[in-house]
């Protein structure tokens, strides 16, 4: 595993990679609150097959954060990732994401699509805000208070509380979760502020994958959650339309969260040898 710095005008961009140079490249991009590191178990399960490269996104882990709200909206932030692209000299590659990473790749697709080999979603891309029926205003803010309050007196309380929402552990998730989190003043926070979460949250709100499901490609692969099983009813409305609009392949994956490639990370591995592997 490789990190390092590149710079993108006046911003920072942490970079994670495994793998050698020779090899096909999946591009790997996190939800809200993630980093690089969300990938490591499938990375380091496939580092030999692939060349891995996972970000931490602007306002994330350690990348810079974009000085303006309106910066975070689909239009600009997919013309600031092609950019990226540039930088560190990638062109053809897989695109693998997860939760809002997924929205990203899909407005990706739409105006990249010479670039992108394969895409698959993990539980990402197909929530669209228009059915959930919450205003744009609402939904912001509960995600930037519920960031806001993420905090923990000490590493072992934040370890301990992160074990307990998610269906496995691992010493790689371990040193992933701890990659999401900083300590300041003796007190450990989420790597990423409350507003960013509240950008975002907007702009995924302005820019509805929903409209652009007509213009992707048929070759989208979609790993959806079951669980919570209260969650289900909405799942099923917002997959019907994704199918219908998309063409594209779904699968639940059963006993799985949102945090999908956690919780099985074989199935994501499997997907990636079956569709992927040249």
């Amino acid at each position: 595993m490789k990190r390092y710095f590149v710079n993108h005008g006046e911003m920072k961009v942490f970079i994670t990679e495994w793998g050698n140079k020779e090899k096909p490249i999946i591009f790997c991009l996190h939800g809200l609150s993630g980093t690089a590191l969300t990938f490591i178990e499938i990375a380091e399960k496939l580092k030999d097959e692939y060349r891995f490269i996972s970000i931490d996104a602007p306002g994330h882990g350690q990348t810079t954060s974009f000085k303006s709200p309106d910066e975070y909206e689909m239009p600009n932030f997919i013309s600031w990732l092609n950019e990226l692209f540039k930088i560190i000299n990638i062109d053809q590659f897989y695109f693998l994401s997860h939760s809002w990473g997924s929205f990203v790749s899909l407005f990706y697709l739409v105006n990249y699509p010479e670039k992108i080999k394969g895409t698959i979603l993990i539980d990402g891309g197909y929530q669209t805000k228009r059915l959930k029926g919450q205003t744009m205003d609402d939904d912001a803010a509960s995600y930037e208070k519920a960031f806001n309050e993420y905090v923990f007196v000490n590493w072992d309380e934040f370890i301990n509380t992160e074990k307990k929402a998610y269906k496995r552990w691992s010493p790689l998730l371990e040193i992933a979760a701890k990659d999401r989190a900083v300590e300041k003043d003796g007190m450990i926070y989420l790597n990423i502020k409350g507003t960013t979460a509240n950008s975002i949250v907007k702009a995924m709100h302005k820019h509805e994958t929903e409209d652009i499901y007509q213009y992707l490609p048929l070759s989208i692969i979609l790993l959806r959650a079951t669980l919570p099983n209260s969650w289900n009813g909405y799942r099923e409305k917002v997959v019907r339309t994704f199918i219908e609009k998309t063409n594209g392949l779904v699968k639940e994956i059963p006993n799985a969260t949102h945090m999908l490639h956690w919780d099985s990370p074989e199935i994501v591995v499997e997907e990636i040898k079956t569709n992927w592997l040249n």
